[in-house]
This record gives C-alpha cells, structure tokens and sequence, in this order.
C-alpha cells in the first residue's frame, strides 16, 4: 500500500491565518468604535434637542402666566373704574403694554429657536464629520492590514510551496 504523505500545515502559513483573523478583528473593532461614536454624537444632539424644547416649553408657560396675569389685573382695574372714560383708559393701556409684550415674547421664542437650529445643526454637522472621519481612518486601517496580510500570505505561500517541492525532491532521491 501506497502511504499518502502526510504533509504538515507550515508554521507561516498558521501565523499567516493567525495574523489574518487578528487583523481581522482590529479593523471590526476599529468600525465598531467609529460607529459607537457616532451614536454617542447624536445621543448627545437628542439630549440637547430635549433641553431646548423643555427651555421653550418653560418660556411659553411663564409667557402665558404674565398674559393671563395681565388681563386679570385689567379686569380688576375695570370693575373699579368709576366711569365709562376710565375703562377705556384701562383698555387702552393694556392693549399698548400687551402689544409691547407680546413683541419681546415674540423675539425671545425667536431667539430660543433660532439658537437651537444653530445648535442642532452644528452638532449634526460634528457627528457626520466625526463619523466621516472614523469610518474613512477604519476604512485606511482595513486597506492597510489587508495588503499587509496579503503579502505576508504571498510570502506564506511561496514558502510552503518551496518546502513542499522541496519534500517531493526529497522523497523522489
């Protein structure tokens, strides 16, 4: 009986294997924090987005607090007004202060909202570079431990095909 040689794995070629699962793992894990990031980035956009929606939403209660004030001290004024001429001074002079009111309390809303584009969109415009950034260095690392254990791989390969014609020279003498 012919006994098939047992030909063993070159040890380049299990460190080349070894090497590659390694490299492998380095570039996922690289990704992975690259995409851990980003969500942490918008995490924190989210965050902010919801304080400034509870900031308005605090403005707009204490707005509606000053106006309703406003108007139960006209009513009070105009119960005790003593004549016809009076109310209508009360009337009057609440309509200029509300209107004056109602001006600073549209600037300040304007305000609020206009800060919290500006906030929202520079933060989005941070996450996608920063996630750009990541996933673009990721990628270089990948490319590069990729030609990298091809090379070693090649070499590995020339190797193991050098030992094996070797052994087949040596078992034909």
């Amino acid at each position: 009986m012919t006994q098939t040689p047992n030909y063993e794995i070159p040890t380049e070629m299990r460190d080349f294997a070894e090497k590659s699962v390694e490299q492998a793992r380095k570039a996922f894990d690289s990704f992975l924090g690259a995409a851990r990031k980003t969500a942490d980035t918008l995490q924190g956009s989210a965050e902010m987005a919801r304080t400034n929606a509870q900031d308005a939403s605090t403005r707009g209660f204490s707005f509606a607090e000053q106006n309703v004030n406003a108007a139960f001290d006209l009513a009070q004024k105009l119960v005790r007004s003593k004549d016809v001429q009076e109310a209508m001074q009360h009337q009057a002079e609440f309509v200029r202060s509300q209107f004056a009111a109602m001006q600073t309390q549209a600037r300040e809303f304007g305000g609020l909202a206009q800060n919290a584009m500006q906030q929202s969109a520079e933060n989005a415009k941070q996450a996608m570079q920063q996630g750009a950034e990541h996933a673009r260095n990721a990628m270089q690392q990948g490319a590069e431990q990729a030609r990298q254990t091809m090379q070693k791989g090649a070499d590995a390969a020339r190797s193991a095909t050098d030992q094996a014609t070797n052994a087949a020279k040596d078992a034909a003498s």
